[in-house]
């Protein structure tokens, strides 16, 4: 997924880089907040100059690091003034002894001292050996953290240094930087906000080994729900092909044919529209209820209008069916027009080729489906489906606004801003 270069303008990121192998990631991290358009300045400690030199860092920051051998009291290049100067503080990678010493507030490096004087939610990744992370007494301190005003991104199971198979390698810079965006980025109107959007072509078996599909690639729905998730909705993306790069924590469905998404499609606004939500406390895994939103359903998927009225199990020979083959179509299930739309918002995707007529055919699905609006897509031989960046029209009962092409992420967080006014 294409990420904006001012995805992240004017945020400010003080990245933490500890001692451990995975060290070398956090170059690739800092590579993603530059082009993000953020500002980044890192701290480490001694033991992390040990496998990156402070140098690399420098490069790719274009600021300072600060280090033990660099802090200075007579400019901002200090644990006080870099905490005071940061929107959000990241840890990554972070080693078991550095979590221990987060969760008991030792101060005893520039690293620590940091994050103790920053006052924000801070974001830690950890990275360790597998023993040594599920040790009691570590999950006791990752545990602890949760309740500091940290959160943690989970740690994948891959061949560690250690030249053995487990769980406790740092997550990759991409998942990392994305719930860091997801922190800097939400607003109260999405935060926990169930949201469902679908995705992609359907595919309509004619047989086990032949379908009927469309050129749908589902990019604009991954972009949609990537948009979300960084506004901090609670986002279910239910889809037959996805873009590359989603955050991994973010709830995705993969779906083959219209039958099998109705179903999932379904039972999500039943759950979405249930009268209270509920999460686990930090402290005592106990739920916490919150009082429900009104839930949003965004259908982006290009659902096939016809379906084989016969699917066959196996694969149908040509010998048997001759030197023509017609196939038996029937009309399929309008899914966004026979959804359940009572208590939730709706907005309907519309693709159309003929540049006169698609804003009346926008209009006319408006009200034929019942949604709330519909986003209209005017497609043309040089900008079809599979681009990576689009133009929308939003269109409600009472206005029709303009999106200028951009990449499909920043059109999307535009297009919510319409959304919000449903």
């Amino acid at each position: 997924m294409k990420i904006p270069a001012d995805l992240l303008k004017g945020k400010r990121v003080l990245l933490g880089v500890t001692g451990s192998i995975a060290a070398y990631k956090s170059l690739e991290l800092v590579r993603l907040y530059i082009k993000a358009g953020a500002e980044v300045k890192v701290v480490m400690t001694d033991a992390a100059k040990r496998f990156v030199t402070p140098l690399s860092f420098e490069t790719l920051s274009r600021n300072e690091v600060l280090h033990s051998g660099s802090e200075s009291w007579a400019s901002r290049h200090n644990h006080i003034q870099a905490a005071e100067d940061a929107d959000i503080m990241v840890i990554a990678p972070a080693t078991a002894n550095t979590i221990a010493k987060l969760a008991n507030a030792i101060a005893d490096n520039l690293l620590l001292q940091c994050a103790l004087a920053f006052p924000g939610l801070k974001l830690i990744a950890p990275s360790a050996n597998t023993n040594m992370l599920r040790h009691p007494i570590s999950q006791a301190n990752l545990k602890m953290l949760g309740v500091a005003h940290y959160e943690i991104v989970a740690t994948q199971t891959k061949e560690l240094a250690c030249q053995t198979t487990g769980d406790g390698a740092m997550a990759e810079p991409l998942e990392v930087f994305w719930h860091s965006a997801r922190i800097l980025l939400k607003n109260d109107f999405w935060s926990h906000r169930r949201v469902i959007v679908t995705g992609g072509g359907t595919v309509e078996r004619l047989d086990d080994v032949r379908y009927l599909s469309n050129f749908s690639s589902g990019k604009m729905a991954s972009a949609l729900a990537v948009a979300l998730y960084l506004r901090g909705a609670d986002v279910n993306l239910i889809a037959t092909r996805f873009d590359d790069g989603l955050p991994q924590s973010m709830h995705t469905l993969d779906v083959e044919g219209s039958e099998e998404m109705a179903e999932y499609l379904d039972d999500s606004i039943r759950v979405a529209k249930k009268g209270m939500m509920s999460r686990p406390s930090l402290i005592t895994d106990e739920p916490v209820h919150l009082i429900q939103k009104t839930p949003y359903l965004f259908m982006a998927a290009a659902v096939s209008d016809y379906v084989p009225s016969h699917p066959q199990q196996g694969k149908l020979k040509k010998e048997a069916l001759g030197d023509t083959w017609t196939p038996t179509l029937v009309q399929n299930r309008d899914l966004i027009g026979t959804a359940d739309k009572t208590g939730i918002k709706t907005v309907a995707f519309k693709a159309e080729f003929d540049e006169a007529e698609a804003l009346n055919n926008a209009k006319k699905a408006l009200k034929a489906k019942g949604v709330d609006a519909v986003c209209l897509n005017v497609l043309s031989a040089s900008q079809g489906f599979g681009s990576d960046d689009n133009a929308i029209t939003f269109i409600t009962a009472d206005a029709e606004t303009e999106l200028p092409r951009c990449d499909k992420l920043s059109l999307s967080l535009r297009m919510l801003e319409e959304a919000e006014r449903l």
